[in-house]
């Protein structure tokens, strides 16, 4: 049984929820949950949404920094390859996730919200990579996954300040897609998440799996890369559900097969 990180199922849609008070700061064994949480919700076929939630108060501010102080060079070199396994098994979920983000997403906090597809932050929310005033950068992905999102240069300026921004300068940066009152973060990722429950699942992974892989290549790759996913879906039950449905002037029930 996982201490700081559950995972609860309704009507389909997963919430990975953080629990470790009183600021979710993400220590070794926080990260491992993460780990398998993501596994578990990505393997779970009856999931077909996902919301990373850290509480009413604070989504995450951060990496645990009591446990890295004393870590030589040679510890953080192995930890820090389980600190981004951790992340980027959430970004692989092959199915929708949405961040609802509340109080503080900084740091380890901000890189988890980024591994969602989608953010929804509350009115008071603060987002920031805050590692430059420890003399650090970030480590689990956000001076990769950041200027994917909102640039290269917005990106240096928040990673070279690490300067904490405000919801409103958030959306307008980009950085998160939705701001709603505080009270209504969850409410909202769930109403969200359920847009996608009763969608073509392996539709919707191979979507996923085709605009995130083609960021990684070039124009050519990345044609390739959605061709053969594109193609690959006339082999699924969805895709004749859906065109016959089309043709029919009807709405699709989709099997998720």
């Amino acid at each position: 049984m996982a201490e700081f990180v559950s995972v609860e199922v309704a009507d389909q849609i997963a919430t990975i929820r953080l629990d470790r008070p009183k600021m979710n700061a993400l220590n070794g064994q926080a990260q491992r949950e993460i780990d398998e949480a993501a596994r578990l919700v990505d393997a779970d076929s009856q999931v077909q949404a996902v919301i990373l939630y850290g509480g009413e108060k604070v989504f995450a501010a951060g990496v645990d920094i009591k446990e890295m102080a004393d870590m030589s060079y040679a510890d953080m070199s192995t930890h820090s390859r389980t600190l981004q396994a951790c992340f980027t098994s959430v970004s692989q979920i092959g199915k929708p996730v949405i961040a609802a983000i509340t109080g503080y997403a900084l740091g380890g906090g901000c890189e988890l919200a980024l591994c969602a597809d989608f953010r929804v932050a509350g009115e008071s929310a603060k987002l920031g990579q805050p590692e430059i005033l420890l003399g650090l950068i970030p480590g689990a992905g956000g001076s990769q996954r950041l200027p994917r999102l909102i640039g290269p240069a917005r990106a240096k300026d928040l990673i070279f300040t690490g300067r904490h921004v405000p919801a409103a300068e958030a959306l307008a940066l980009g950085l998160v897609d939705r701001v709603v009152p505080d009270e209504q973060v969850y409410t909202a990722a769930l109403e969200w998440a359920a847009t996608f429950v009763g969608g073509p699942a392996v539709a919707l992974r191979a979507a996923k799996q085709a605009v995130d892989q083609g960021l990684e290549v070039d124009l050519d790759t990345g044609l390739e890369i959605e061709r053969l996913q594109f193609s690959g879906l006339f082999a699924t039950e969805d895709a004749r559900i859906g065109m016959r449905a089309f043709m029919d002037k009807a709405r699709p029930k989709f099997t998720g097969e």
